[in-house]
């Protein structure tokens, strides 16, 4: 009885996880394919590993792999560790709490492209932080602060942009922590960090992965924040994905390559974020 109740579960699920399994592996497929020379728009199928090699020799794409690989890592720490105190503060409700949380998720309305724009209103040549800076007298002339070389500015729209979406999956997961737990580590001497480490921290384990999977495969692969904020001499991958597209002959095939490297990045970026993770908790345990 029990495995029929299984499969008739899996029956209820195939028609919605069906169709987006399938167009997902080929969509995956396809660039593969590309990637080695075969669905090729413009000429002859041919298996080849020349575009792979191409793109292995190419000083910039490795700039660029390494620019999103970093870009990606700080983006997702920073926002979850912003994010994780603002969830324990507004666990516990409290007279403005509901406006509170609703500011802080305000980012999730806004498109990033728009964000962008507004924020470098902010940092520019003549921007207004620039602005107040220079009528304070704490400067005497402009920073640069636009297209920065290490993209601070981009990792900053990221955290901003990503932070509540991690608040509203580990607020969640903090809320659901019975209050008991809290009461008996207390009684046993726990301070509030001994209590965040031993309760919290592998209570929400599953959340504060995915929250960390989440962030850091849309930053590795975001396009519009690279563009208006980014810095002027790399590009991210989707930048250069971009940049290949338009080379002419062969285009489609090397920006195939650099989009299975960037699903590559994607996933194991993000295995090892959420296995580092689940390391530090395991060691935390036995200490």
């Amino acid at each position: 009885m029990k495995r029929l109740n299984t499969v008739i579960a899996y029956g209820l699920i195939l028609p919605a996880c069906g169709p987006i399994v399938v167009f997902m592996l080929s969509v995956v497929g396809m660039a593969v394919s590309q990637s080695f020379g075969l669905f090729n728009f413009s000429g002859q199928d041919q298996f080849s590993l020349t575009y792979w090699h191409q793109l292995q020799i190419n000083p910039q794409f490795w700039r660029a792999f390494y620019y999103s690989a970093r870009t990606a890592t700080l983006s997702a720490l920073l926002a979850v560790a912003l994010a994780y105190p603002l969830a324990l503060w507004l666990r516990t409700p409290f007279p403005g709490s509901t406006l509170v949380s609703s500011l802080l998720k305000a980012p999730l309305m806004i498109h990033g492209l728009v964000a962008a724009l507004l924020f470098i209103n902010i940092i520019s040549w003549q921007g207004f932080l620039n602005l107040v800076l220079l009528k304070l007298g704490v400067i005497t002339q402009p920073l640069r602060l636009q297209n920065d070389s290490f993209g601070i500015g981009v990792i900053f729209l990221q955290v901003w942009k990503q932070m509540p979406f991690a608040l509203l999956i580990l607020s969640g997961a903090v809320r659901s922590i019975g209050e008991d737990l809290f009461y008996a580590a207390r009684d046993l001497g726990a301070t509030p960090w001994s209590c965040f480490r031993r309760v919290v921290l592998p209570l929400t384990l599953r959340a504060l992965q995915v929250s960390l999977i989440l962030i850091f495969i849309g930053a590795a692969g975001d396009l519009s924040f690279q563009v208006v904020a980014g810095p002027a001499a790399v590009n991210s991958l989707a930048q250069f994905m971009l940049r290949m597209q338009a080379t002419g002959e062969g285009g489609w095939h090397l920006a195939a390559v650099v989009a299975v490297v960037l699903m590559v990045l994607s996933f194991i970026g993000s295995l090892l974020l959420a296995g580092l993770v689940q390391l530090f908790v395991t060691l935390d345990k036995r200490l």
